[in-house]
């Protein structure tokens, strides 16, 4: 049985705003999920909010401070681009962090097989003090720095396949030799980052592997830089547990792509990390939505998804 971890405050974020990361991205999700086959082995789960300490492992405390006592009536832009908050998202927000944490302790502790977080808002652009990209809070750095800090763990690995770099992620573990951040991302293409020749810093050198993949890359593309690049270097990192930046933007319907994966793509890079988690961690491996922007392609993909962690 693999949990699936949500909360109505999801689809209350940015509720009544005009958006494409809108409130019908979770409820097509769990819509699907829940008139799909794979229903049976999914047990629905309602996330805890994250608790102070955590999310103070990554970001800035005045930063939190200041998203958690928001009182606003209507929308307001909390970065210089189009991350926005509405009445609801500073819980949502406490929420979806709350989500990633909650949904490693259910695998560590055996209670899931492996777990999907179905939350909003997503999290990968969130840096230190700053929210970008639609993204408030870090929720996979925040469950990622749970891991290593309350858990004990020494090798963390994280895999984004959303169409944007994960900026946010990248520089919060750019020094880190803890966590092995693996991101395939279309380039160039927002936010600019996620060159090559971004490997890490200090001790962290050779602990980021940024894979930019061309515009038109399909699931061919996809799978072969998993078989070249991406599973080698989990092979050799031998993860003590698995998390993926499960962004669906990269499905050929996307508005914000220019890539072309299918949904069964999705499912197929999924099967292929459960088995290095199988391998290398018992199998633990959690994932966590980041984009994904047409509703139907979206709910296909995440159904793919979830089938490949079933297995």
């Amino acid at each position: 049985m693999i949990g699936l971890i949500h909360h109505e405050l999801f689809a209350r974020h940015l509720e009544g705003y005009s958006h494409v990361e809108s409130p019908g991205r979770v409820k097509s999700i769990l819509k699907r999920v829940r008139e799909s086959p794979v229903a049976s082995d999914v047990t629905f789960i309602e996330a805890l909010p994250a608790k102070r300490e955590w999310i103070e492992m990554v970001h800035d405390t005045g930063y939190i401070e200041g998203i958690l006592s928001l009182e606003i009536d209507d929308a307001v832009v909390l970065d210089m681009g189009d991350t926005v908050a509405t009445p609801a998202s500073p819980q949502a927000a406490l929420h979806a962090a709350g989500a990633g944490v909650q949904a490693v302790r259910l695998v560590s502790a055996g209670e899931v097989s492996a777990a999907f977080c179905a939350v909003r808002p997503p999290g990968h652009h969130a840096g230190e003090n700053r929210a970008m990209g639609f993204c408030i809070f870090n929720n996979v750095a925040i469950a990622a720095r749970y891991l290593i800090r309350e858990e004990g763990m020494d090798r963390v690995a994280i895999v984004d396949w959303d169409v944007h770099h994960g900026n946010g992620t990248e520089l919060t573990f750019l020094e880190d030799d803890h966590v092995l951040y693996v991101s395939l991302h279309q380039y160039p293409h927002y936010p600019g980052t996620g060159h090559a020749n971004v490997v890490g810093k200090n001790g962290g050198v050779g602990y980021t592997l940024n894979i930019p993949m061309g515009i038109g890359g399909g699931d061919r593309d996809y799978f072969m830089a998993f078989e070249k690049r991406v599973i080698p270097a989990l092979d050799e990192f031998k993860p003590e547990f698995i998390l993926i930046s499960a962004g669906f933007d990269a499905h050929g319907d996307d508005p914000l792509s220019g890539m072309l994966l299918t949904s069964g793509g999705f499912g197929t890079m999924t099967r292929l990390l459960k088995e290095v988690a199988e391998l290398h961690c018992g199998g633990k491996i959690v994932s966590l939505l980041e984009g994904g922007y047409d509703l139907e392609a979206l709910a296909g993909s995440v159904e793919c998804h979830l089938r490949a962690l079933i297995g």
